[in-house]
C-alpha cells in the first residue's frame, strides 16, 4: 500500500509568515515566555505561543478559504503524531513537534485550539455566559494545560485552576477589543448580558461607550476578575521560577481589567492597556497574595 500523500496547503490562501507571528509576542498583555524561566522551558513556552499565535492568526487574518488553512493544520498536527508521513512543513510546527516530544504533549490541547478557530468562522456571537465559557474551554484553556506540561505539573487540581486563569485571560481580551471584534463581525459579550444592560450590538459600534455600555463592561470585568482570583491560588502549588512566571500571567489580566477601569469602563474609543508600571504593581500584588492565602 502506497504512503498517503502528505497533506497540500490550499492555493486559494497562504498562512501568515513565521517571522510576522512571532513578531507578535512582544505586544502581547501575557508573557509568553518570561525571562526568569530556564533557557530550555522558555523554548518550549515560545514553540508553545508560535502555534497558538498561528492558529489565531489564520483564523482571524489569513485571506481566502480559512476553514481550508485549518484543516490544513489540523493535518500538520497529525503529522507530529505520525498520523501523516514526514515531518511538518511550517517552520513552527517543526518547533512545536520538538517541545511535544520533550514534553510528552497529547494532541487534544492542539485541536481544540484548531477547533476554536472553526467555531469563529461559524458563531459570531453567544446567548449566555455558558456558551462563551465552553468557547473558552476551546480557546483560552488548553494553553494553560500546554504551560503545566511544560512545567511538568500538570495535575489535576492544578489544570482545574489553570482553567479558571485562562478563561479569565480570554474574557480580559474579549473585553479589551470588543471593537475590533465587532469590526471581524463577532460579539463575545453574551447576549443575555446585553439585554440585561439595555443594550444591542449596534450600540458597540459607537466611537464613545454610552452610560449603558459602560455598567455593562463593569460588570464583565468583574467577571473576569473572579475567575482570575478563583484561579490565583495555581500560583501557590508551584515554587520557584514556575510560581514567577504564572503570578505574571495572573498579574496581566488583572492589570489589564484595571486599565479597562480607569478608562470608565469605555472599550469602545480605544483599547485600554496596562503601562509596564501598571503590570509590574499587579504582578507584586499578585505574588504577595499568594503568600497569604485563602
Amino acid at each position: 500500500m502506497r504512503p498517503a500523500a502528505p497533506p497540500v496547503l490550499p492555493a486559494v490562501a497562504e498562512p501568515p509568515a513565521a517571522a510576522a507571528v512571532m513578531s507578535k509576542a512582544a505586544h502581547e498583555n501575557f508573557p509568553v515566555a518570561s525571562r526568569v524561566l530556564p533557557r530550555r522551558q522558555r523554548a518550549h513556552l515560545m514553540a508553545l505561543y508560535g502555534f497558538a499565535r498561528l492558529v489565531d492568526d489564520v483564523g482571524d487574518e489569513a485571506p481566502g478559504d480559512r476553514l481550508a488553512l485549518l484543516d490544513w493544520l489540523d493535518a500538520e498536527v497529525d503529522r507530529i503524531y505520525g498520523g501523516q508521513p514526514g515531518e511538518p512543513e511550517n517552520p513552527l510546527l517543526r518547533r512545536l513537534a520538538d517541545t511535544v516530544r520533550a514534553c510528552d504533549i497529547s494532541p487534544a490541547p492542539l485541536r481544540a485550539l484548531i477547533a476554536a478557530n472553526r467555531q469563529d468562522q461559524e458563531v459570531h456571537s453567544y446567548e449566555t455566559v455558558e456558551d462563551l465559557l465552553a468557547y473558552c474551554e476551546l480557546s483560552a484553556n488548553p494553553v494553560g494545560r500546554l504551560v503545566l506540561h511544560v512545567f511538568d505539573a500538570a495535575t489535576p487540581d492544578r489544570l482545574s485552576l489553570s482553567d479558571s486563569v485562562c478563561s479569565g485571560l480570554q474574557l480580559v481580551e474579549h473585553w479589551q477589543d470588543v471593537a475590533e471584534d465587532l469590526g471581524r463581525g463577532r460579539v463575545y459579550i453574551p447576549t443575555e448580558d446585553l439585554d440585561r444592560f439595555g443594550c444591542t450590538p449596534d450600540d458597540l459600534a459607537a466611537p464613545v461607550a454610552a452610560e449603558p455600555v459602560r455598567r455593562l463592561m463593569a460588570f464583565e470585568v468583574a467577571r473576569a476578575r473572579r475567575l482570575l482570583d478563583e484561579g490565583a491560588p495555581l500560583v501557590r502549588t508551584l515554587t520557584g521560577r514556575r510560581a514567577l512566571a504564572v503570578a505574571a500571567f495572573v498579574a496581566g489580566g488583572r492589570a489589564a481589567l484595571d486599565a479597562i477601569a480607569r478608562a470608565g469602563y469605555d472599550v469602545l474609543a480605544h483599547s485600554p492597556r496596562p503601562s509596564r508600571i501598571q503590570r509590574a504593581t499587579a504582578l507584586a500584588r499578585t505574588i504577595a497574595g499568594s503568600h497569604r492565602g485563602p
